[in-house]
């Protein structure tokens, strides 16, 4: 299976990157291949530019500025969000991936005046996230990027799917064991993916 693995996390030597290198090397271990997009290491710019925003519902036009992500888009049959949570959202850079890479046309489209999904070829949703917040703080803030992937992403992918979900709450207060718990965690579930 194809696995798109998006990363967003622009320090090389950060738990965040491990996070990252044990979910490629667990995935490619699983016999996945994997398709690495590092957005910070590939320069991605997050900016939905006037352009874009005019261009947005003409597809395929709205695609020329991003069109190596949406071919990358269109040939996962499986995806994977490796993230911190910053300010209980995704870094802008990729909350920029989706605003300008699922576009109309690319990841739904309208039938007269309803939302129908272009992604249906990917079968399986998955996320590591790391949290500063508690769960408890995340739950009473509404932990808007656990909805995002298990509501939003799901619904657009499959609803009836379900989704890898890992996160590590409490960064503030992590110790080198917490950390390697969940390092392995996410070893464990991603040689399963």
């Amino acid at each position: 299976m194809r696995v798109l693995v998006l990363h967003s996390h622009p320090v090389e030597e950060s738990y965040g990157k491990a996070l990252y290198r044990q979910t490629l090397e667990s995935l490619a271990k699983a016999g996945h291949e994997v398709d690495a997009c590092d957005l910070y290491a590939e320069n991605f710019d997050p900016i939905l530019s006037k352009h874009d925003r005019l261009v947005y519902h003409d597809y395929p036009d709205n695609t020329s500025l991003v069109k190596p992500y949406v071919e990358r888009l269109k040939q996962a049959e499986a995806l994977v969000i490796c993230t911190p949570v910053w300010n209980f959202g995704f870094p802008a850079i990729l909350k920029g991936y989706f605003d300008r890479v699922w576009l109309p046309g690319v990841s739904f489209e309208l039938v007269e005046g309803k939302v129908q999904s272009r992604l249906r070829h990917i079968r399986k949703l998955g996320a590591v996230l790391t949290y500063g917040a508690t769960p408890f703080r995340a739950f009473v803030a509404g932990n808007p990027p656990k909805k995002i992937v298990k509501r939003v992403l799901r619904a657009q992918i499959n609803p009836l799917k379900p989704v890898t979900f890992l996160a590590h709450y409490d960064m503030n207060n992590c110790t080198p064991e917490t950390r390697a718990e969940f390092l392995a965690k996410v070893k464990s579930a991603m040689e399963r993916f």
